[in-house]
C-alpha cells in the first residue's frame, strides 16, 4: 500500500464510512418498504414494525426504555430539542432560569444556549475547566442554584478527546433533582454507553460518527424529565419530535449499534495502541508540541496536539497534499483564523492554540497509516515554519 497515493483518512471524529451491513440493512427503506410510519396501512404498518424494532434495539443498547428513545436528524437536533425542550418546560411551570454548562462544549450546545440567553433571557453560566478542559464536579455542586433548570456537560470533547466526568456530575444533579444533558456524540463507536451508569436525563447521539448514515441521530429522554417538544406538527416519535420519521435511517443506526457493540472492545484497545504509538512518535520528533486534553482520560482513538508557531490550517493543508486528511480540531469550525475557543478555555496561549491538530483514528486505520504520519508530519510541521519565518 503506498499511503500517499491510497490517502490515509485520520478524521473519524468528523464522520466515519457508513458500514457495509448498515448500508445493506436501510436499503429496503428506500424503495420496497417505504411507507409513512404514521400511515394505517398495510405499508405503513410495515414500516412502524421497524421502526418499533429500531427504538428497541437502540434503547437495548443504551440501557434504556424503547419509548425513551428519540429519532432526530443529527446530534445537533438531539441537543437542540433537550436544552430547549427543558428549558422553555421549567419557564413555563416558573420553575427558574439558570443553566450550567462549560466553555468547551460542542456548538450545537454552545450555539443553542447563547440563543436561550440572548433571545429568551436565560441565565446561562459557564463552569470553569482545567488545563486539560475537564469540569470539577465540585464546581458543579457549588454552581447548582435553587432556580437551576439545566446542567450541560458532554461526555467527551470533540476537539481535544478528554472525558468528562459525568457520572458524578449527574449524581450531582440528581441530589438537587436538577435534569442533566450529555451530549455524547463522539463515544459509542468506542466506549459502553448505560444511560443509568452515567446517570443522565438526556444524550445526544449522532449515526454517522459510529458508522451509521449521515442525517440520523438519537435523543435519549428519560421517562418523566420535564420536556416541551420545540418542533411543532405531529404526533410522531410519540410528540416528542414531529416530522415524518427517516426509517431508513433509524433502521440503519440500530444496525450500527448492533456492529459498534460487536466490535468496540477489540477496537478501542487496538486503536489505544495506535493512538500511543503516533502520540509517542509525533512528540519525539517534533519540537514545540504538545499534547492537548488529558493524558489518559481520553477517548481511545482520539490524538490532539498543539505547536508553537505554526497555524493549523496551513499545516492542514500541507498533511492533505501528502495524502493524510485530519482536522484543525472540531470541523465545524474549519476555516476559523480565531483560536479554538476550547483551546483558549483550557489555557493554552495564543502562539500554542492557533497550531491545534486533531488526529483520530477509525477501525479501519492501520499500523501503517500510523507510520506513514509518524514520518510526514515533523516534515510538513517544519514546512509551514519556515513559510511562515519567510514572511
Amino acid at each position: 500500500m503506498d499511503p500517499r497515493r491510497e490517502g490515509v483518512y485520520l478524521d473519524y471524529s468528523a464522520t466515519t464510512p457508513v458500514a457495509p451491513q448498515v448500508l445493506h440493512a436501510m436499503q429496503p427503506y428506500f424503495s420496497q418498504t417505504f411507507g409513512n410510519a404514521a400511515s394505517l396501512h398495510t405499508y405503513g404498518r410495515d414500516a412502524a414494525a421497524a421502526l418499533d424494532e429500531a427504538h428497541s434495539v437502540v434503547g437495548c443498547a443504551l440501557g434504556a426504555r424503547a419509548n425513551e428513545i428519540v429519532f432526530t436528524g443529527c446530534g445537533t437536533e438531539s441537543d437542540n430539542l433537550a436544552l430547549r425542550g427543558v428549558a422553555f418546560e421549567a419557564r413555563q411551570r416558573g420553575k427558574g432560569n439558570h443553566i450550567l454548562t462549560t466553555p468547551v462544549e460542542h456548538h450545537a450546545v454552545e450555539g443553542t444556549l447563547q440563543q436561550l440567553h440572548e433571545l429568551f433571557d436565560f441565565d446561562v453560566e459557564l463552569l470553569p475547566v482545567d488545563g486539560c478542559g475537564r469540569v470539577d464536579p465540585d464546581d458543579v455542586r457549588r454552581g447548582i442554584r435553587s432556580d437551576t433548570i439545566l446542567v450541560s456537560v458532554m461526555l467527551a470533547n470533540n476537539e481535544v478527546g478528554t472525558l468528562q466526568p459525568v457520572k458524578e456530575i449527574g449524581l450531582v444533579c440528581h441530589e438537587h433533582g436538577v435534569p442533566f444533558h450529555s451530549d455524547a456524540v463522539q463515544c459509542p463507536a468506542y466506549l459502553p454507553i448505560n444511560v443509568d451508569e452515567l446517570n443522565v436525563d438526556l444524550m445526544a447521539l449522532s449515526s454517522h460518527k459510529f458508522y451509521g448514515p449521515k442525517g440520523a441521530g438519537v435523543l435519549y429522554l428519560r421517562d418523566g424529565t420535564p420536556f416541551i417538544p420545540t418542533l411543532t406538527g405531529g404526533g410522531h416519535e410519540r410528540g416528542r419530535r414531529p416530522g415524518t420519521v427517516n426509517v431508513a435511517g433509524a433502521v440503519a443506526t440500530a444496525e450500527a449499534i448492533k456492529y459498534i457493540s460487536a466490535e468496540r472492545y477489540g477496537q478501542a484497545a487496538r486503536l489505544r495502541l495506535l493512538r500511543d504509538k503516533l502520540i509517542a512518535g509525533i512528540t519525539a520528533n517534533v519540537p514545540d508540541v504538545r499534547v492537548s486534553g488529558h493524558p489518559s482520560d481520553r477517548l481511545p482513538h482520539h490524538a490532539s496536539f498543539v505547536f508553537k508557531g505554526v497555524d493549523g490550517e496551513t499545516l492542514l493543508m500541507a498533511l492533505d497534499v501528502e495524502g493524510i486528511a485530519v482536522s484543525t480540531g472540531s470541523a465545524c469550525t474549519s476555516g476559523d483564523p480565531e483560536p479554538s475557543p476550547v483551546l483558549v478555555a483550557m489555557g493554552i496561549p495564543r502562539q500554542w492554540s492557533l497550531g491545534g491538530l486533531r488526529i483520530s483514528l477509525g477501525y479501519h486505520t492501520t499500523e501503517e497509516e500510523i507510520d506513514y504520519v509518524i514520518d510526514t508530519l515533523p516534515r510538513c510541521v517544519e514546512q509551514v515554519r519556515k513559510a511562515s519565518a519567510d514572511f
